[in-house]
């Protein structure tokens, strides 16, 4: 009877480890995946500002152009202010291109493997 008595709790003491492997690596699994969540609404947050300035910067060109329309002779797109105009839409589009890229890098990131302690 003593031995089984240990084969028991041998295989108790087994169980438990292995159970308690599991929940680590699931919680390290969970840690990770809510890390990679928080910097893709970071990212979607700064996208979104970005993308007010955009149409913030539309309704300044628009603005313009229509202030200057009635000028005779003026070639408005070729005018100092609208090229700046023009070159800010560019940046931003060329930031939000840039951000929509790091998100879907960071949507396609692996878990990394759990380091053994």
């Amino acid at each position: 009877m003593p031995e089984e008595k240990n084969t028991q709790e041998g295989t108790f003491k087994e169980t438990t480890e292995k159970l308690w492997e599991k929940t680590r690596k699931t919680f390290h699994s969970a840690a990770q995946m809510a890390g990679q969540y928080k910097r893709i609404v970071q990212k979607k947050i700064d996208l979104a500002s970005i993308h007010k300035k955009i149409s913030s910067t539309h309704a300044d060109l628009g603005q313009l152009i229509d202030q200057r329309r009635p000028e005779p002779g003026k070639d408005l797109l070729a005018s100092a202010e609208v090229k700046q105009l023009f070159d800010r839409l560019d940046e931003l589009k060329n930031s939000a291109a840039l951000l929509e890229h790091e998100i879907e890098v960071i949507k396609a990131e692996e878990p990394e493997p759990e380091e053994k302690h």
